[in-house]
């Protein structure tokens, strides 16, 4: 299936951004079916009912039938000319025998939420549906973007922040342009602002323009948990998902990071990546995204030290990555070839298969400088505990003394014991030596000479296994 090539754009510093047209989707029209619980528009013999407590601003553009309408509290029909309301006491033909219809609550519908944004580098692009895609982040307004809502709508918006404001360069409503911060105040103080907008926050024009030629800052990185609380991600693939700055989710191809210069645009750079590859056969179904991230730099590829801004370059190919990769590869051949002139001084390369441009694409030698780096970590750490402790900052907790007996001692104990020591029965043959009869060759002066007396204990030679004698027989 072929695919329509599309331009992914990221800019941040934590995401930058080019001053881009950002254009809110939902509207709360009368003649949106989708803004009705039956999905249908009203017709003269139904009853319509908006909720009685909840604010509303609604458009009605032309003349609409109805039976009966219960209203809410608070809210407004904008009616311009050839819009309106008849009340249809005779029955409308074709319309059935008539329902009661609920107009939906808009109460829940938040600024932050990505998916109720289309982006476009022109207003003629955003009349002509060319739009661009943009990390999270960056699909909703950033500061330097102007903000509009479409000409012949109304619509309801939360715009609570985690800020105070929310800034803009300016915002159209029903074909107004609200540049100058005193100008859009007194509308969001009038009845129509408080119909549309509400929320903790409020949003601000007149934000400065953009002035950085690789970019400028966004400023919605400190919503990005409430922007990413209204994505959904689905499950990756690919052996090694990236992670793009200022996206909400894992995604499968290929990221080039790219150091730059002063002479660096990254304009005319994302134009030249979109004419040189996009508009290739082979590469027409990438998504190519830029943006200037802080990127933190690594000693010995552990210990932090200071960030250095860097283009990031995302490649998507919607599937496993590997054409993402394939010409990831392509744009750091033509930075090698052309860098100098577009003032870029190198460039690198991950991807979704784990290779990376200093491995040769077989993604191990991140795994032979991640153990040669734990070794030197580890002998650090060692040093580190060495020197620590010979300043006494850190000590080494004493253990328990264990008293252990001297030899002196042991054989002072082993005497006072042996004076208690019962010796049981007296044995005739080594207690009284004097009065056992003399046996000839056993007890003459040869053998009681193989007696032998030491600190251990006493033993004797036995005459059975004398090497002069072959047995001995006792007969007592």
């Amino acid at each position: 299936m072929s695919r329509t090539p599309v331009i992914f754009l990221l800019f941040s510093l934590s995401g930058a951004a080019d001053a881009l047209y950002k254009q809110w989707i939902p509207d709360t029209n009368y003649g949106n079916k989708t803004n009705w619980d039956k999905g249908s528009v009203p017709c003269g013999n139904d009853i319509v009912k908006f909720l009685a407590q909840r604010n509303i601003s609604v458009y009605v553009k032309t003349v609409h039938s109805i039976q009966e309408m219960w209203l809410p509290v608070n809210g407004e029909f904008i009616l311009p000319s050839g819009g309106g309301f008849t009340v249809n006491s005779g029955g409308e033909p074709g319309c059935g025998a008539g329902v009661t219809t609920q107009f939906k609550d808009a109460e829940s519908l938040q600024w932050f939420d990505p998916e109720l944004w289309k982006a476009a580098a022109s207003l003629d692009d955003l009349e002509k549906g060319r739009f661009l895609f943009s990390v999270h982040e960056e699909s909703v307004p950033c500061q330097n973007d102007d903000v509009v809502f479409r000409d012949g709508t109304t619509f309801r918006v939360d715009t609570t922040s985690n800020k105070l404001i929310v800034p803009v360069q300016s915002v159209t409503v029903l074909s107004k342009k609200f540049s100058r911060s005193s100008e859009f105040s007194q509308y969001l103080g009038s009845h129509s602002g408080q119909m549309q907008f509400h929320g903790s926050s409020a949003p601000s024009v007149g934000a400065a323009t953009c002035e950085d030629a690789s970019g400028c800052n966004c400023g919605n990185s400190v919503n990005h948990d409430r922007i990413c609380s209204k994505v959904k991600c689905a499950p990756m693939s690919c052996k090694k998902p990236l992670y793009p700055t200022g996206h909400c989710c894992d995604v499968c191809g290929a990221i080039v990071t790219v150091q730059y210069t002063l002479g660096f645009n990254l304009e005319s750079y994302r134009n030249r990546l979109q004419h040189l590859f996009l508009s290739l056969a082979s590469y027409r179904s990438i998504h190519l995204g830029m943006s200037k991230v802080l990127k933190s730099q690594l000693f010995l590829g552990v210990i932090p030290r200071a960030s250095v801004a860097v283009i990031q370059i995302v490649l998507l190919d919607g599937e496993s990555g590997e054409l993402a990769e394939a010409l990831a590869r392509d744009i750091l051949n033509d930075v090698q070839d052309q860098g100098s002139n577009l003032g870029i001084s190198g460039a690198e390369f991950q991807a979704s298969s784990g290779a990376s441009s200093g491995d040769g694409g077989k993604g191990n030698a991140g795994v032979v400088v991640g153990a040669v780096i734990g070794v030197i970590v580890l002998v650090a750490g060692i040093l580190v505990l060495a020197v620590l402790y010979r300043r006494g900052i850190v000590k080494i907790p004493t253990m328990p003394t264990i008293s252990v007996p001297s030899l002196s001692s042991l054989r002072q104990s082993k005497q006072e014991i042996g004076e208690f020591t019962d010796h049981g029965f007296e044995n005739p043959i080594f207690d009284q030596p004097v009065v056992m009869p003399e046996v000839p060759g056993i007890y003459g002066s040869e053998a009681m000479n193989s007696i032998a007396l030491k600190s251990s204990g006493v033993y004797f030679t036995n005459p059975a296994f004398d090497e002069n004698e072959t047995s001995v027989d006792f007969t007592v």
